[in-house]
């Protein structure tokens, strides 16, 4: 299907435009912000996982994807399905930010009567399925991918799954069924922070040679630092990997991201910053933002 095109268009227009990887990077600071402030407000979230997965989110969706709220309705929109559903947080401030819905909404996050629940819903715009229970996102995306297959449409499935969730078995059959049907049209993304709820991933069920599984399945497969966005980029242009099969980008990431006081600390899988921490971690990142100018 060819080298994936810069694919955003501008809300109204269908005009087709690319960030930079400054500008790229910018974004990342203030969704980490956004993440953090969402979370805070409501009282609950999913800290460590978005802020690892953010990186991989703004990148989708500012470089990689032909979606927009002006596109979510033609078929042949690039699909996106959050497979590791609890990260919801980052889900949310992208498609606040693309306008799928008004910025303010996110102040209802967790909030009695609010359809922004602590897992993606498809009452949410820009949302295409209900995820949350670990191990389901890969085997809907392969059957998204599948249908376009069938229909003969351009358009491209992604999928982002936590390497906590690897543990379940229907990623495996799931993973089967996509290279038996040559789905290089699904791109399969791991975020992989090494660590989920109860401790490091190697600790709680080992994974590794994750990669080797991964070809030993079927997918042509490349790793990356998931949280360098010029790392993403290059890997995201480079898709498909290997005509007639689907395509797997293994995220070295860091959970927790971008805080230091959260970077790959178990407790902040979810976690809730308290005033100073918030305040701390606000700082922290006007400083990251400040190192960006500097650089360009």
């Amino acid at each position: 299907m060819g080298v994936f095109p810069a694919a955003r268009t501008r809300q109204g227009t269908g005009e087709i435009v690319r960030m930079s990887i400054q500008e790229l990077q910018r974004k990342s600071v203030e969704y980490r912000k956004t993440i953090l402030k969402i979370i805070h407000h409501a009282h609950a979230g999913h800290t460590g996982g978005s802020l690892s997965c953010i990186d991989i989110l703004n990148v989708l969706y500012n470089h990689v994807m032909n979606v927009s709220p002006d596109t979510f309705s033609d078929p042949n929109h690039d699909r996106y399905v959050q497979s590791k559903g609890h990260s919801v947080e980052a889900l949310y401030t992208v498609l606040a930010d693309k306008g799928f819905f008004p910025v303010e909404d996110l102040d209802t996050m967790e909030q009695y009567g609010s359809h922004y629940t602590g897992h993606p819903t498809r009452d949410i715009p820009g949302i295409e399925q209900n995820t949350g229970a670990l191990g389901h996102g890969l085997s809907v995306a392969v059957g998204m991918a599948l249908a376009a297959k069938m229909d003969g449409r351009p358009c491209r499935v992604f999928t982002l799954l936590g390497d906590g969730e690897l543990t379940e078995g229907s990623s495996w059959e799931a993973s089967m069924t996509a290279a038996h049907y040559k789905l290089d049209n699904l791109v399969v993304i791991i975020d992989r922070n090494k660590l989920q709820i109860t401790g490091p991933t190697e600790t709680v069920v080992a994974l590794e040679p994750l990669a080797d599984k991964f070809a030993a399945f079927g997918y042509a497969v490349q790793q990356c630092d998931g949280n360098d966005i010029a790392a993403l980029v290059e890997t995201f242009d480079r898709v498909p990997f290997e005509p007639g099969k689907p395509n797997l980008i293994l995220a070295n990431t860091v959970k927790g991201k971008g805080i230091s006081f959260t970077e790959n600390v178990v407790a902040w899988h979810h976690k809730v910053p308290t005033d100073d921490e918030l305040s701390r971690a606000m700082a922290e990142l006007d400083r990251a933002a400040a190192e960006i100018e500097v650089i360009a």
